[in-house]
This record gives C-alpha cells, sequence and structure tokens, in this order.
C-alpha cells in the first residue's frame, strides 16, 4: 500500500517552507514517526516524521525546494519489508529538480551521492560558514541533532591545521576579485522583511540611559549559590532585567500597547519576547506572563530557550506574540546600539556591556560597572515623556532592586 508523505498544515502566519536535508534515500526502510527530513520556515525548524512505516519509493521534492502546506513530497509502500530494493518502477519516478542535477553531477564525478550532502544534514548557516571556507561540509562530523553539521562544526573543522595541510594548494592570483552568491535562509529573508516593514511602518525614536550595575550585582554575588541550591538555576542577569521591564510596562501602559490601523490596542498582560542567538540566526522566544512568574522561573524559561534554540527545538507558538521585548547586545561586545522595534510591538529594551567607568556620587568621582540602556518606540502612539519615564523606571529597579519587591 502506498502512502503519500505531505507537507503537514503550516500556521496561518507561515505560507511556506524549504525542505533542508532528505534523512533517507528512496530504497530506505524507515520505522513509523522516525524523521524523514527537516522543514525549515521563517520561524523554525520542524521535523517531518514518517506516517507509516515502510519502504520510501519516491523522493518527489529533493533538498532545498520550497513548499506549501499539504504539497505531496514522498511516497512510502508500507507492504515493502526492509531491505528490500525500491520497484523498478520507482526508477522513472521524476526527482526534484536540484536533486537530480546534483545526483547526476555525482555520478559523472564517481563521488558517492552522500557525499555531496545527501544524507548528511547540513544546517544553512554551517552551509554558508563551510562555503566561505572551503570546506566539505558533508564530510564534517557533526555534533548537532541526529549527527547534524552545524556552524560551529565548520569553524572547528576549518581551525584544525591537518585538514588546512592536507587540502591542495591553490594558486590565487594578486588581487583576486571572486564573489560568492549565497542564498538567504527563510528565517533571515524574514528577518529582514520584517526590519524594511519596522522602519517603514513605525515613527521610530530612541532614547538613552545608563544604570549603574552594582547593586544588582552584589545582589547577585550575595545570593547566587543559595539561589542555584535552591532552584537548580543559576541565578543571571537577564532576569533582573524582564522583571524591571514588567514593572516599567505597568506604570506606563501604552509602552506595551501597539497600533492595528486607526486602534491602539492594550495589552492587559505581559508577554516579554528575549532575543536569543541560534545556528540560523537570531530568534526571539516569549515569555508568557511574566508578571506572573517568579524570578527563578523567568531564569528556567530563558535558560530553556538558549539551549534549545541552539537545538532547534524551539516551536512556532513560543517564537509567535510578545507586547515588548528585550536584546543583549552587549554578550557580544556592544557599547551602544538602536535596536529596532518588532513589529506590531511598540517598543524594545536594547542591553549592552557592563563597564567600568567614573561616575560621580554624591560630589566624589567613583568606580561603577556602568551600561547603556537604549529604549527604541514608536512615537505614533508613545510620547517622548512615557518614552523617557518607562526607561527611567527600569533604571531604577535595576539601581534598587527592593524596587520590584515593593513595587514602587
Amino acid at each position: 500500500m502506498l502512502i503519500e508523505v505531505k507537507v503537514p498544515q503550516l500556521p496561518e502566519s507561515v505560507s511556506e517552507a524549504t525542505l533542508v536535508s532528505w534523512k533517507k534515500k528512496v530504497g530506505d526502510y524507515v520505522e513509523r514517526d522516525e524523521n524523514l527530513i527537516d522543514l525549515e520556515t521563517d520561524k523554525v525548524v520542524l521535523e517531518l516524521p514518517a506516517p507509516q512505516a515502510g519502504v520510501i519509493v519516491s523522493l518527489v521534492k529533493g533538498d532545498g525546494a520550497t513548499v506549501v502546506s499539504q504539497e505531496l513530497i514522498a511516497t512510502i509502500d508500507t507492504e515493502a519489508k526492509a531491505g528490500a530494493a525500491a520497484p523498478a518502477a520507482t526508477a522513472a519516478a521524476p526527482a526534484a529538480p536540484e536533486a537530480s542535477r546534483v545526483a547526476a553531477a555525482a555520478a559523472a564525478a564517481g563521488v558517492p551521492e552522500n557525499a555531496i550532502g545527501f544524507g548528511t544534514a547540513v544546517m544553512p548557516a554551517a552551509k554558508k560558514a563551510a562555503a566561505d571556507a572551503g570546506i566539505d561540509a558533508s564530510k564534517i562530523a557533526g555534533s548537532g541533532r541526529d549527527g547534524r553539521v552545524l556552524k560551529e562544526d565548520v569553524v572547528a573543522a576549518a581551525a584544525k591545521p591537518a585538514a588546512k595541510a592536507a587540502a591542495p594548494a591553490v594558486a590565487v592570483p594578486a588581487g583576486d576579485r571572486s564573489e560568492q552568491r549565497v542564498p538567504m535562509s527563510r528565517l533571515r529573508q524574514r528577518v529582514a522583511e520584517r526590519l524594511v516593514e519596522s522602519q517603514s511602518t513605525a515613527a521610530i525614536l530612541t532614547t538613552f540611559n545608563e544604570v549603574n550595575m552594582k547593586p544588582v550585582m552584589d545582589l547577585r554575588n550575595r545570593y547566587k549559590d543559595r539561589f542555584e541550591k535552591e532552584h537548580g538555576i543559576k541565578l543571571g542577569f537577564m532576569g533582573f532585567f524582564v522583571k524591571a521591564a514588567v514593572h516599567a510596562l505597568k506604570k506606563y501602559p501604552i509602552v506595551n500597547a501597539s497600533v492595528d490601523g486607526s486602534d491602539i490596542v492594550y495589552h492587559g498582560y505581559y508577554d516579554i519576547g528575549v532575543a536569543v542567538g541560534s545556528p540560523r540566526g537570531l530568534v526571539v522566544p516569549v515569555i508568557r506572563n511574566a508578571d506572573q512568574l517568579s524570578l527563578a522561573q523567568i531564569e528556567k524559561q530563558i535558560a530553556d530557550f538558549g539551549k534549545r534554540a541552539q537545538e532547534g527545538k524551539l516551536t512556532m507558538e513560543e517564537l509567535s506574540g510578545g507586547t515588548y521585548t528585550i536584546s543583549n547586545g552587549g554578550t557580544f561586545g556592544s557599547m551602544m546600539s538602536t535596536p529596532i522595534i518588532n513589529p506590531p510591538q511598540s517598543a524594545i529594551l536594547g542591553m549592552h556591556a557592563t563597564k567600568e567607568r567614573a561616575v560621580v556620587e554624591e560630589g566624589v568621582v567613583v568606580v561603577r560597572p556602568m551600561m547603556y540602556l537604549a529604549q527604541s518606540y514608536d512615537h505614533r502612539i508613545i510620547d517622548g515623556r512615557e518614552a523617557v519615564l518607562s526607561l527611567v523606571a527600569i533604571k531604577e529597579a535595576i539601581e534598587d532592586p527592593a524596587r520590584l519587591l515593593l513595587d514602587i
């Protein structure tokens, strides 16, 4: 019995997806629920499991193909047994254009098919890094889930002297001006669209302030060991900023609002997006109802988001929505930036690197660990007064954490 493998129903906000890399080839036996291929959308990478056990008799779409909901991409014979050859009819099954081209090139060169990408799960960021470094990504041992080759695997391989020594010497002509054209990943395309949308539809301004991190650093140093022992999670700084942001948004609800046509939508909840890095690029998972969570619960969610972002396991639901976003460019050494609003939100907080600087306190010059804060906001609905005062409220909460407990 032939079973059709189709693209699952994608959410309304996702119109299409990209087939990343088939895990099996025609003639291979698969178990029920075994992952057949990864689907990359503009938000996450999804696994497509086999609907039934059997032998793959055709792959209608190849790696890199763009697909939509319910589109046929493969067929499985549920009556065939493991080790059985694929039916003769499947030899004539049309292969995806890209798959045919690559397979033909491989056959002509006498190279095994899986040596040029088929059967080897190479993530998009890793492909680009490999191309930039002139490395065959399919020959790198992947450290990701199911042996996926990640960007860091490529970086590590490129850093190995032995690998470089084994590469044939290539004479590069003086003044070489070669170029390489690499298609954007679906995530990067969507990020680009949203950034342009944000800047073309919102009246974005940014207000700045600086915060003395010493009080919250002293508090963290005093309780971090007990906190970790009690809650099983390390006490970081992001949890304090999430709490401080909620504190400010309660005081100035317009900063937590959004524009819908000619209406202003005031949100009676606080869903805080936290920007985290992933092999596919920057993603923004959302902490739902952050006002109802303890500091420990917030830290656990942030740590979980960071871990699953690296593994590509964040869900679409976790990356959707949000009423306010926090981005920490300071982890990369940024001293100052103007973050771009994440539509349809109306404001975003940018954190930066903490550096010791000379400041004046009560007429005395002292050295303090200082951080610059930047809050970009949509001036269509947020006036300068609310933008400045809400950022000051965040600053005051960090410099005097007791305010968060007393709600003042």
